[in-house]
């Protein structure tokens, strides 16, 4: 017993769930709109046959009671006139006239009190479908907003701050390597520059101190030329 309990309790809890999953509060309120309106219908169809029933008891009490007097009536023109067994009868059939007629009016006095009571249950159901009614709209939006938090929540529990902290932290360091490269491509740009201007200066330096040493040997040789031609002479 213990088992089948258990098993039949495990089914009551996977059948619950799966309804609450299917729910669409939004949907289960018109649901519960339409309900309540086919209700409210029928009550009043109810509501109406209580009251004809209501108005046939008190007819036929009233008619009762109207027999009742004319039956006495009756009795007493007998009892003019002489016949007492006609006045009995018509007494018999007063005192019948007059049992129906009290047995309708306690009929009637029930009636009333059902159709009282049905009316103020008609009255609650229409008051509580209108109000219904004036929370549907409220009551929707309730729902999405509820359903829309839900999302992001669910965004949120997706996408951790620690998650997008890392994330960030992986951006900026490419960032900050893209930008090393950069500066260290323009950095080795100027350094090209700068040291052919350099290579130039060497150049020029190089020129002079070509032309300076051609200079002097051109004036050694002539200074040799010279020394040659004096001592021939002499």
């Amino acid at each position: 017993m213990g088992i089948l309990d258990r098993m039949q309790r495990l089914v009551r809890a996977n059948v619950n769930d799966l309804i609450d999953r299917a729910e669409d509060p939004e949907k289960m309120i018109d649901q519960i709109l339409r309900d309540m309106e086919s209700n409210i219908v029928t009550a009043r169809s109810q509501v109406a046959a209580m009251i004809a029933q209501e108005k046939e008891l008190e007819a036929d009490a009233n008619e009762s009671s109207h027999l009742a007097d004319e039956w006495g009536a009756k009795a007493k023109r007998a009892v003019d006139a002489g016949k007492d067994d006609l006045a009995r009868e018509a007494l018999r059939r007063k005192r019948d006239s007059q049992e129906n007629a009290d047995a309708y009016k306690k009929q009637h006095d029930v009636q009333l009190q059902t159709v009282d009571r049905l009316k103020s249950q008609l009255q609650a159901l229409e008051s509580k479908y209108q109000q219904t009614m004036a929370q549907r709209d409220s009551l929707i939006a309730r729902q999405r907003r509820a359903k829309a938090s839900q999302k992001v929540a669910e965004f949120s529990a997706n996408l951790t701050p620690l998650d997008a902290s890392s994330e960030l932290d992986r951006m900026e360091r490419k960032i900050r390597t893209n930008e090393a490269q950069a500066a260290a491509l323009s950095e080795m740009n100027e350094s090209s520059v700068d040291a052919q201007f350099r290579e130039l200066d060497y150049d020029v330096d190089i020129e002079k101190e070509l032309e300076a040493l051609k200079g002097g040997s051109s004036a050694s040789a002539g200074q040799l030329e010279a020394g040659s031609s004096s001592d021939t002479n002499e």
